[in-house]
């Protein structure tokens, strides 16, 4: 009996040691109830949201010991598009009866011990209706451990493979586990999700320190009771919660609620087995994309039977962009690249076909099909490239792009090499330049995704570096050297190295055009391998033999590379000893600016460069602006997780007055990335040999001489070598250099030929001009996909997330003109300028520009989440005819008057719910967000107590709409501007940055007819150059003028510390008066509104000059014309160059109604710090501005707080504001601003100051 007992006991022990182990009996039916949801919103009340919910039953059936069968049945699909509480979720039949046929077919899988494997299906499963499978095996998948209550563990989930955390209990009275998994979904070896678009945007782990856009978590719990086949999953349930801003999630976010759960229903005897047909494995439980990149997740449309919807869709696109921009269907572009995305090759040969003898449909074809971004884009353009039937210009606009929008895999970059070796690539120059700066482009875009990258695909560049290098081509070089800087390869350093002399294994003696190519080659190797472009860069700086240009790129290139506090130090110590005063200057500037620099990327090194300054600047703060500089500006807000930069580099050498090279760069941080926005660069070598280090002549004032004396050194440009560019251009775009040209001596004389004045007959420019008389229309657009950003991630349902932005632009412009020349030209060119020239023309020019942002679930079958869409269009149309006879200097034009009310430029923009599915495309819901409840005549609802509209529908405190209109017209001209918004905002907290873009926007400037004085035929503006007489009415008004000029100035002089005494004022009026009699009209303007035989009515402005000696003084009298009126407005200015700026204005009748007098002066007496005062008085100004004065006024305070000035409060003169800027330091200023009623001041802002001499000696800065 003790025996027997002793066995049952063991038995028991052995029995439950293994219960709760995960197992599944061969011999059972399993039968589950299957549901599962996922919301999109704010998760605030009375805001729409858009959700999606599936459900059906499972069961399963085994097949063999692992292997099981999953059939799924009574499934459901259902959408929600509205506000809680008002809405309910809606079935979709169409699409039910769609995904059910497919789940219908039977699922096998292998599980063991609570893991699945080793998923197949028949071969007709899509790969969404297998992630939905996923979702529901992944319910089951769970590590059960008996010895542990907490444990961790890597694991395969449809999340990837992922750390999970788990925590056991045991329901001591019902033996059932309750097992709490979390899986870390930020922490996966292999993680299902998919970037796209962003290799170009360089990762800023600082800045995702100071905040995350999206944060997710992943729960799931299970009940787990014990049986004698394991343990058996009896519920299930799982929530993932997800946290989406394009800012910083602290301040407000999107909210995505996924949760699926399992219910046991029974288990039974299975009855009779399955038979299976042929099954083909889809892989384990980690979720597959699969084409994610068709779905465009703004839109959904029926796919089928895509060339034709495509060939229609540019046919109509065409046809309604010809004449005007239809914003309306600028969308549709959208649609088409979907389209053309999902067709097959054989399409986009049909296509072309069509299109090829069209030349706007062409256009059209030729840009949307650079959005194929596969391997059937490469061989369409193979394709042409053989057949040579497309020009060098289309070749070189569209294949920029495609290599751009490629998808950078190694398949493709391998693919694309043979283009550096087709005949046609190298056809023409710039096409030729395209292809090469294109490809290196495409690589550094593979090594974003592939670490390490292999040097094969950077080989072909390498090879074309050395062998111009062999051969001495120096054009050859440069190319190949900005495609390798382009490329951003680590693999070419030792190439780039062979360039620059001290570093290089051999000498080498080359141009400073070619070593800057080089240097700058690495600036994207700067952040793939700084040890090693620090060690390049730091030895060019270092070597006092090589050109300054060259040593100021290099350091440029090393503070790429974010050195340590170290490498700052020793760059310090050896600017101590330089004697370079260009480097010096160089060196200081960038460190200065860099060390106010508040962008996480520059934490640690702003304080590095703090450090040095503060070392360097006894010595080296007031280097003079006529040295090279290079400067720094950024800011970064933590709320917005948004910053921008720019940075600005002038490079100088001793031996040239003119700068050899100038460079502007900016950059935008946005959620964790850095981006480069547009960069630009002119070297100038010839224009520097030109100029030599003097002008003669040139006294630095910017006067008339100045600008006489650089064009006398111009007329020289015949000296300049042959072999020499003039000028160097080149453009970057997201860090890569996709254009430049050189301009030579070749070039400036076939410009001069051409548009000589004694050009002859067989001219280009003379058949221009024929053409013109002949009549010309000409018509352009540009369909541009300029950002596609998207990220894709799984859900615990087996839906794809996806987050993308998309911008895209149409541009165009059409012009109709026809010239007449009287007396015709007969046999030169230059017969134009004595010649009267008539001019009728009209057409627009404008662009419509889209922007969306869509957050939710995005499949070929259906879409639900939040989208943000903005649309700005901009249109400006004319009709006029002008008339110009230069030798006269005169030139007139008329325009039709306003008939119609349209926009000049509007911003619209809103945040919706939206659901959409491929059986009902047509019939997509979209709700608002903040849902509008006013009446559309409602102009503004306070954010008072709850109020009840006539919807009876309770409004929270917090929404509010607002409308308004703000026109200035014309009863003269017949038309007016107009400036209008509507806005629609709920603010549940008004701190946060989100809310401020969330609901309806909408602002536009418009113009539009008014009612005039007479009808108006057309309006006339005329302008006549040159001196004439004075009549004695103005000849009496500008003398009444200089007397009331000398009284207001006696009356808002500034402070005896100017450099200007009243002395000197009473003799500056002396000499004004005196010199009445020798003033002329500079020229007259006239804006007439015409009417038949009536007399015009319009305004009349005439400006005067007065010479004197070291003086500068003008006046400019703006008159209206018409009857019964005598409103004229008379400003009189005198400057004395560096010294003091004058003005008195005077309006109303006569110019006696209204009176401002403005004064500035600068000052810098000895003992005393430099200055700058500015004074404006007024005594008498319209009602009106000052209404609109003390509008703004009221926005000064809050404005001065942000720009961190103080505030007094002070009785200051009533009728007067005042500004003083006073040198505080030598890189620093105080600024002063006295209002009447209120002073704001700041001391100490930083400056850069140039000093008072432009000398710089360096025994007394020692």
């Amino acid at each position: 009996m003790r025996g027997l007992l002793l066995c049952c006991l063991v038995a028991l022990a052995t029995s439950q040691s293994v219960h709760y182990e995960l197992g599944l009996n061969t011999k059972k039916t399993y039968e589950y109830k299957y549901a599962g949801a996922v919301n999109f919103g704010l998760g605030i009340s009375n805001l729409a949201e858009s959700a999606t919910r599936i459900s059906c039953t499972i069961k399963i059936v085994g097949a063999s010991e692992k292997t099981f069968i999953l059939q799924v049945s009574d499934f459901a699909f259902e959408d929600f598009n509205g506000v809680q509480g008002r809405s309910s979720f809606n079935a979709s039949l169409k699409l039910t009866q769609r995904i059910a046929s497919q789940l219908s077919k039977p699922f096998v899988f292998d599980y063991v011990s609570g893991h699945v494997s080793n998923i197949r299906t028949s071969i007709e499963i899509s790969d969404t209706i297998v992630n939905i499978v996923r979702g529901i095996l992944g319910l089951f998948q769970v590590t059960v451990k008996t010895t542990q209550i907490i444990y961790e563990l890597e694991e395969a989930g449809i999340h990837g493979n992922c750390q999970s955390h788990y925590a056991t209990e045991v329901n001591a009275e019902t033996k059932d586990m309750t097992i709490t998994q979390v899986v870390d979904v930020n922490n996966c070896r292999e993680k299902a999700a998919i970037y796209r678009g962003m290799a170009t945007a360089v990762l800023d782990e600082d800045a995702k320190r100071r905040g995350e856009s999206i944060v997710s978590t992943v729960r799931c719990v299970y009940t787990v009771k014990p049986t004698a086949d394991g343990g058996l999953i009896t519920s299930a349930r799982g929530l993932e919660q997800q946290h989406f801003s394009p800012f910083n999630v602290k301040g407000g976010n999107f909210k995505m609620e996924a949760e699926n759960e399992l219910v046991l229903l029974g288990v039974n005897d299975t009855a009779t087995a399955i038979t299976l047909g042929s099954m083909q494995s889809r892989g384990n439980l980690v979720f597959q994309f699969a084409n994610a990149e068709a779905n465009v997740p703004m839109l959904m449309q029926n796919l089928d039977d895509p060339v034709t919807k495509a060939a229609e869709l540019i046919k109509h696109l065409a046809e309604v962009n010809r004449y005007q921009i239809d914003s309306a269907t600028s969308e549709d572009t959208m649609k088409l690249y979907q389209l053309l995305r999902v067709m097959p090759y054989e399409g986009l040969e049909v296509l072309w076909k069509q299109f090829a003898g069209n030349e706007e449909q062409r256009r059209w074809f030729l840009d949307a099909i650079v959005e194929v971004s596969d391997a059937r884009i490469l061989k369409f353009f193979e394709t042409r490239f053989q057949a040579g039937d497309v020009s060098a210009n289309e070749a070189l606009q569209t294949l920029v792009v495609a290599f751009n929008h490629l998808q950078a895999i190694p398949d493709l970059v391998e693919m694309a090499k043979m283009f550096l070796n087709m005949p046609f690539s190298k056809s023409n120059v710039y096409l030729w330049n395209t292809v090469v700066l294109s490809y290196g482009s495409l690589v550094y875009k593979h090594c974003a995704y592939y670490t390490p990258c292999p040097v094969a695909v950077v080989q072909p560049l390498l090879d074309m570096a050395v062998e111009s290098l062999r051969n001495g081509n120096q054009t050859d070089m440069v190319l190949a050297l900005k495609a390798l800087g382009n490329a951003g390869h680590p693999g070419s350093i030792k190439t780039i190295m062979r360039f620059l002399p001290g570093v290089a294994a051999t000498p080498v003696d080359l141009s400073p055009h070619v070593l800057s190519a080089a240097v700058q080659s690495m600036r994207l190797i700067a952040a793939r391998d700084p040890h090693s472009v620090q060690d390049i860069t730091m030895s060019l700086f270092l070597q006092k033999k090589l050109p300054t240009e060259i040593r100021m790129l290099a350091f440029m290139i090393l503070f790429d590379t974010k050195p340590s506090m170290a490498v700052v130090s020793i760059v310090t110590v050896h600017l101590q000893d330089e004697k370079d005063l260009h480097v010096i200057s160089f060196a200081y500037s960038y460190l200065k600016s860099l060390s106010r620099s508040s962008t996480p990327n520059n934490h640690f090194l702003s304080t590095a460069c703090n450090v040095a300054v503060k070392i360097l600047a006894p010595r080296y703060g007031r280097l003079s602006y006529h040295y090279s500089k290079a400067m720094h500006m950024d800011w970064f807000n933590d709320d917005f997780l948004i910053g921008t930069a720019t940075e600005v580099f002038m490079l100088r050498s001793a031996t040239s007055f003119f700068p050899t090279e100038i460079m502007m760069k900016g950059k935008f941080y946005f959620i964790g990335r850095i981006l480069e926005l547009m960069e630009l660069g002119i070297r100038a070598d010839g224009l520097s040999a030109l100029f030599g280090n003097h002008i003669p002549g040139f006294k630095g004032d910017l006067s008339f001489s100045d600008f006489q004396a650089i064009l006398n050194v111009l007329h020289n440009w015949e000296i300049l070598p042959d072999d020499k560019p003039v000028l160097t251009a080149y453009s970057r775009a997201s860090g890569q250099e996709w254009f430049f040209a050189d301009l030579n001596k070749e070039t400036i004389k076939n410009i001069i030929k051409v548009a000589s004045q004694y050009a002859e007959k067989g001219s280009s420019m003379w058949a221009a001009i024929g053409n013109l008389q002949r009549g010309v229309s000409w018509h352009w657009t540009k369909a541009f996909l300029i950002l596609e950003v998207r990220y894709f991630q799984a859900t615990i349902l087996g839906f794809p997330l996806e987050i993308s932005k998309y911008y895209k632009s149409i541009s165009a412009i059409t012009v109709n003109a026809t010239v007449a020349v009287n007396p015709p030209l007969t046999d030169r060119l230059g017969q134009l300028f004595t010649s009267d020239i008539s001019l009728e023309t009209d057409g627009f020019i404008g662009f419509t520009k889209d922007l969306w942002v869509f957050y939710g679930i995005n499949t070929e079958l259906f879409q639900c989440g939040s989208e943000f869409k903005a649309k700005a269009p901009l249109v400006i149309p004319w009709k006029f005819s002008a008339k110009i006879n230069v030798a006269a200097k005169k030139f007139a034009l008329d325009f039709t008057p306003c008939k119609k009310e349209f926009d000049l430029v509007s911003v619209s923009s809103d945040v919706y719910a939206v659901t959409r599915n491929i059986e009902e495309p047509d019939s997509a819901k979209r709700s608002p967000i903040i849902p509008n409840y006013f009446d559309s005549n409602d102009k503004v609802v306070d954010m008072g107590p709850p109020v009840r509209p006539e919807s009876d529908q309770l409004l929270t405190a917090n929404t509010f709409q607002r409308r308004d209109q703000m026109c200035a017209e014309s009863n003269i001209y017949g038309a007016g501007l107009c400036v209008e918004y509507k806005l629609r905002r709920d603010y549940y907290h008004e701190e946060y940055p989100l809310y401020y873009f969330l609901g309806y926007t909408h602002m536009a400037f418009k113009v539009v007819p008014a009612q005039a004085n007479k009808a108006v035929d057309k309006i006339h503006f005329e302008v006549n150059v040159g001196p004439s007489n004075l009549p004695d009415s103005t000849r009496q008004l500008l003398e009444t003028l200089g007397r009331l000029s000398k009284e207001a100035t006696q009356q808002v002089g500034l402070s005896s510390d100017s450099a200007s005494s009243d002395t000197g004022s009473h003799h500056s009026h002396h000499n004004l008066m005196e010199g009445r009699n020798s003033t002329q009209a500079v020229f007259n303007v006239n804006a007439f509104a015409m009417s038949g035989n009536n007399k015009p009515e319009g305004y009349n402005a005439v400006f005067y000059n007065t010479p004197e000696d070291k003086m500068r003084n003008a006046q400019l009298i703006v008159s209206q014309v018409g009857e019964d009126t005598n409103w004229k407005m008379c400003i009189d200015t005198s400057v004395k160059p560096r010294v003091e700026t004058k003005a008195n204005i005077r309006w109303g009748a006569e110019c006696q109604s209204y009176e401002m007098s403005i004064i500035s002066a600068t000052a810098h007496l000895p003992g005393a710090r430099p200055t700058i005062k500015a004074k404006i008085h007024w005594t008498r100004i319209p009602e009106n501005v000052k209404e609109v004065c003390k509008r703004f006024e009221r926005y000064i305070p809050g404005v001065a707080l942000l720009l961190n000035f103080y505030q007094k409060h002070e009785r200051n003169p009533r009728q007067e504001i005042s500004a003083s800027v006073i040198e505080s330091s030598a890189d620093s200023i105080d600024v002063k601003i006295k209002f009447p009623e209120y002073t704001v001041y700041r001391r100490s802002i930083p400056f850069p100051l140039p000093p008072v001499s432009r000398s710089f000696n360096m025994t007394t800065q020692q």
